[in-house]
Formats: structure tokens, sequence, C-alpha cells
């Protein structure tokens, strides 16, 4: 998390100093130089949300994850608690696995 605000931080630095780059002026000026923690604030505030962001889709990930493998052990369950008769399962039945 730290590494994603200080990445952005510091982009936050490089846009500054890429704006006055394109205005043509001076990059330390003392009037100017309170514009680069702002920036770098920006920066970092968008880095903690995008690392917030992150978290959340690798939970939601995870959690789908988790209920696809607990739904293929309840058909594996399912499956052989049928035993062995033939053509129950949807491979067998010829069947897409999609729609069963």
């Amino acid at each position: 998390m730290v590494h994603k605000i200080l990445f952005w931080s510091g982009f936050g630095i490089a846009v500054r100093a890429w704006q006055l780059g394109i205005e043509m002026r001076p990059l330390l000026a003392k009037e100017g130089l309170w514009a680069y923690p702002f920036f770098a604030g920006i920066g970092g505030s968008f880095g903690y949300w995008l690392s917030g962001v992150e978290r959340r889709q690798l939970q939601v990930l995870a959690d789908r994850r988790d209920r696809l493998l607990e739904k293929r052990q309840r058909r594996a369950e399912r499956e052989a608690a049928a035993g062995g008769e033939q053509g129950t399962t949807a491979e067998d039945g010829g069947i897409l696995a999609s729609t069963s």
C-alpha cells in the first residue's frame, strides 16, 4: 500500500514539474514551492484510494473463487452419491456443463 502512495505522490510532483515546464517557468521559484506538496498530496490520496479499490477487488475475486470451489465440490459429491449410473453427469449426457 505504501509503495502505491509513494508512487502516486511522485507522479503528482512530476505533473507539477511538467506543468511548469510547459509554461516555461522556473521549477523552484519561491512563490510556487507550496504547490509541490499540494500536488504530492493529491497524488498520494489517489494512490491511497487506488489501493483500497485493489483490496476490495481482490476480496471479491477470492469470494467468487471460494464459491466456485464449493459449487464444484458439491457437484462432485452429488455425482459420487448418484453412484455409477451411466448418463447422469452433464458430460456423459452430452449436455454442456454450463447448463447443468
